[in-house]
Parts: C-alpha cells; structure tokens; sequence
C-alpha cells in the first residue's frame, strides 16, 4: 500500500466528483467494486454517478477545502469544510478503502452542519 499515492487518489476522486465530472472519477479512481454506505446514495457506481451529476446541476456554486488526509493500511480519511449556496458550512468525514491495486472500492461518511452558536471559540475544520 502505498498510503501517500492513497491520499492523493482520494482527494482527486472527491476534487473530481464534487466539481461536476463523476464518470471520470469513477473511471480512475474505483475499484471493480464500489460499496457505498451513505444511506442517501445508492450503492455501486452508478448511484455514485448519479448523486454527484444531482448535487451538481443544483448546486453548481459550492466550494470544498480539505483541511485534513489521513491514511492508514488501506484506508483513507478525508476531513472537509464545505460551502453550499445561501452560505451553508457543512463539514464532512468521508472513509475511503483502497483495493491492493490503489483504487476505492468502499465509502463512508458523516455529514454536520456547522451551527450559528457553538458553546466555544474552536472552529469545526
């Protein structure tokens, strides 16, 4: 496993989706499988492709920051601040496994909107 390779797949398969292109996505970066465990997306690749093309034509205007990778064996943790129109801030925690052949077959996630009031000064990102 070479887990630097592995965040960096990662992050493009997200980059690539998030900003409009999930066939190519899809195409370089899974796996022959791809179990999806969000109960808001269908599993496989196709409900992959699907649920980004939707997010995208409704809203083309949102942005992502990754503020942290983290890998370990054949997984990788993604940890994001994103900003959805109307300035919605959400942030999220997706969990990708990676195949012995560096590509994502399986997918995790928490998804948290960032409050109006929190009960300390600590940003959520």
């Amino acid at each position: 496993m070479n887990l630097e390779q592995n965040k960096q797949n990662a992050i493009a398969f997200y980059k690539t989706a998030y900003f409009g292109e999930p066939e190519k996505a899809v195409r370089l970066y899974v796996g022959d499988t791809y179990i999806q465990h969000n109960p808001g997306v269908a599993d496989g690749p196709q409900g992959f492709i699907e649920y980004f093309k939707r997010m995208q034509a409704e809203y083309p205007d949102k942005s992502i920051e990754f503020v942290r990778v983290v890998a370990e064996g054949d997984l990788v943790a993604l940890h994001t601040h994103q900003i959805w129109p109307g300035n919605e801030e959400y942030i999220t925690m997706d969990f990708f496994r990676f195949d012995t052949n560096g590509k994502i077959v399986e997918h995790w996630d928490a998804i948290q909107k960032i409050p109006e009031t929190a009960a300390n000064d600590n940003k959520m990102y």
